[in-house]
């Protein structure tokens, strides 16, 4: 995680023996490829010299060399995608497990287009470097060993070979630095048009309301057009790149020609050997091609390598690392956020009333063993441990958060209900206390005349948008209950609902959740009513403390937030309109 640099030597060093099998049969690919002109020249000279048994002898070698490379191609295939799935599928993995450690907080610390160009574009020239780098290795193998042949065999010649390859490698790498700048542009600009189009996907049903969506149509326009621009110039660059290796490797194979010729007519060079030298020098286009391909590979890999040690390398902002070891059952007893000095006794229904919304969640999060923004805030604790202290698996099955925005996944719902679970609480328990009929309904609609009218494998939509925000709602409560955790923290679970509908939930979650803690975030009277413990907070911490009836009637700013009086000062007494307005409403 210290730089791009070093996570691609890590991923080089995780699969060495997939490298090695590469390595060895892109050597021999390498080498057969070499030796054909070797072979060609031993033919032509034996055509020349008029020798029947050599030239069917080169004959057979140009055979056996003709099998060995397509036999060496085939497995240096094989060997080489396999080590970039390996590395694309590995980096996937530690990104998947790293999101599901850090939750929401990934979102607000990277954009969510950044996320998505990072476990698609990036893993994949990340596994194009790490299959590429075998096959140079073999190239350069190979090069050297062609280059120190024609040494051998003729001096003058061969020097003048190595020092045209070295030419033509080096005139590559100044433009790389400027080729790098305009790749990560584009990259840039592509992440920030995908983020546009996600968000505008997101928001598509609020852009039609409000009659948005030439708005975002044009600035995502805009955007497609940056992202044209950018991959126009940086194909430039490449453009430059490609030709230079066609005009270098082209020159030098003309001044060897020339100068091999001039070797012939001074009777130094057989036409045989002429044939060979010029053979491999044509060899030598090859990896020198191959040369190009690793560069461009490494470029690229290296700022999506960098991209991904930034994803990887966050952390849970917190004042103490987790506790090490396996994850064992956590402990049992109140919860309670010493920042803001909030108590939930263990087995009752606490209702939490929190003027600030953002305080809200940012409390609901320390519940859940996610540590504040910032981290300057003490974690919570259960039955006095600190959450931050267990080991994550324990701190996540001990206490679960549901935030007032749930997520449904694309499936059935029998997909969406398939949760880590204790057992307790069925499936149809679940879905009624949180008074989903009409939500199974709507799903056995949808699945009339396919999947036999069963809602359970009615096909849901991403994030549910086939259904309504309340039906939503509905579905996530249920998926929360049938986990059924020792501690249930629930942020405004019912603002999506009818007051009959949220009074009916209110009776089921108390019914079902009898004997476990539980924790809701709300300010509805309809469900503060029916808590065993209302806690009103004001400037981060407790302000209060008792049932609703007591703080409705004993606490005034208590009292503005739950009925929304806006002309009562702290120490004015209730207008006759407040209490009878929520004994209606409760009636």
């Amino acid at each position: 995680m210290r730089s791009g640099f070093r996570f691609l030597v890590w991923l080089f060093r995780r699969q060495l023996g997939g490298q090695a099998r590469a390595l060895m049969w892109g050597t021999l690919h390498m080498s057969g490829v070499a030796a054909l002109p070797v072979a060609m020249g031993l033919a032509v000279q034996a055509v020349v010299d008029g020798s029947g048994r050599r030239l069917a002898a080169a004959g057979l070698v140009m055979l056996g060399v003709a099998v060995t490379v397509a036999v060496a191609d085939t497995m240096l295939h094989r060997a080489a995608v396999t080590n970039w799935i390996t590395a694309a599928a590995r980096v996937q993995q530690l990104l998947a497990r790293r999101t599901a450690e850090l939750g929401a907080l990934l979102t607000r610390r990277v954009a969510a287009g950044e996320v998505v160009k990072v476990s698609t574009g990036d893993v994949e020239k990340i596994g194009w470097f790490v299959e590429s780098f075998s096959r140079f290795a073999a190239a350069a193998v190979a090069t050297l060993g062609v280059c120190a042949g024609l040494v051998v065999f003729e001096p003058g010649l061969g020097l003048l070979v190595g020092a045209g390859v070295a030419v033509v490698v080096l005139t590559v790498f100044p433009l790389l630095p400027a080729a790098t700048r305009r790749a990560d542009r584009e990259r840039a600009r592509s992440g920030r048009a995908t983020e546009l189009a996600s968000d505008t996907v997101a928001g598509l049903r609020v852009l039609r309301g409000i009659g948005g969506e030439e708005l975002f149509l044009d600035r995502y326009r805009r955007a497609s057009q940056e992202v044209r621009a950018a991959s126009v110039h940086s194909a430039r660059m490449w453009a430059l790149i490609d030709a230079l290796q066609v005009v270098a490797p082209g020159l030098l194979l003309l001044t060897v020609v020339w100068q091999g010729a001039q070797l012939a007519l001074a009777d130094r060079l057989s036409p045989g050997e002429l044939v060979t030298v010029y053979g491999a020098v044509m060899f030598l286009m090859f990896p020198l091609r191959l040369f190009q391909e690793a560069a461009m590979a490494f470029t690229f890999s290296r700022p999506s390598a960098r991209r991904a040690v930034r994803v990887l390398s966050l952390r849970r902002e917190s004042g103490a690392a987790p506790a090490a070891g396996s994850a064992g059952p956590p402990p049992s007893g109140d919860l309670t956020d010493p920042a803001s000095g909030l108590r939930a006794a263990q087995g009752r229904l606490t209702a939490v009333v929190c003027g600030d919304p953002d305080a809200a969640e940012r409390l609901a999060e320390r519940l859940g063993g996610h540590p504040a923004r910032g981290g300057d805030a003490p974690s919570a604790e259960l039955c006095g441990t600190p959450l931050d202290l267990l080991p994550l698996e324990t701190a996540r099955a001990a206490v679960l958060v549901q935030d007032k925005d749930p997520v449904l996944l694309s499936g059935t719902l029998t997909g969406l209900l398939d949760v880590p679970r204790s057992g307790r609480v069925t499936v149809s328990q679940a879905l009624e206390a949180a008074r989903c009929g009409d939500a199974l309904d709507a799903l056995a609609r949808a699945a009339a005349g396919r999947d036999g009218g069963d809602p359970m494998r009615a096909h849901i939509t991403e994030r549910g948008r086939s259904l309504s925000g309340g039906q939503r709602q509905r579905l996530a409560l249920a998926r929360s209950l049938i986990t059924d955790p020792q501690v249930l923290v629930l942020d405004e679970p019912t603002s999506a609902v009818d007051s009959h509908t949220e009074a009916s939930i209110a009776e089921g979650v108390r019914e079902l959740r009898a004997g476990r803690t539980t924790v809701v975030f709300t300010s509805s009277p309809l469900l503060l009513d029916r808590a065993d413990e209302v806690v009103f907070l004001q400037d981060g911490s407790v302000a209060a403390a008792g049932t609703h009836q007591d703080l409705l009637a004993t606490h005034p700013g208590y009292r503005a937030v739950v009925t929304r009086e806006t002309g009562d000062g702290p120490g004015t007494p209730p207008s006759p309109a407040g209490p009878l307005a929520f004994a209606q409403e409760t009636a």
